[in-house]
């Protein structure tokens, strides 16, 4: 049983291998239309950025919310209303708090 994992794995590689458009792939650059990269794929960002992307993010994630909710809230009324504007005010405490670090800061 062994001897036949072993065997398709191997039969497997083999034609993996031979019929491999670039078998060096390393070599292709097949990013960046085939220029070298100037700089390491995980290159660091400034620290400043990160609490503008989760600001961003929280408004993105807010408009799954958004969306649905229009289409609802005829039907069910002013709970749906203060609802949004509960997750509104937390938003808006996000916004706030990045405004007081600094986040919207460019200079």
């Amino acid at each position: 049983m062994l001897l036949l994992a072993v065997s398709v794995v191997a039969a497997g590689h083999l034609i993996h291998r031979r019929t491999a458009v670039a078998s060096a792939p390393l070599e292709t650059l097949p990013f960046l239309s085939g220029w070298r990269p100037e700089e390491h794929a995980l290159s660091r960002f400034h620290a400043r950025f990160y609490p503008l992307t989760l600001l961003f993010l929280a408004f993105d994630v807010e408009m799954l919310y958004m969306y649905p909710w229009a289409t609802v809230v005829a039907r069910v009324g002013t709970s749906a209303i203060v609802e949004m504007f509960a997750l509104l005010a937390v938003l808006m405490t996000g916004v706030l708090w990045a405004w007081r670090e600094g986040a919207l800061r460019w200079v």
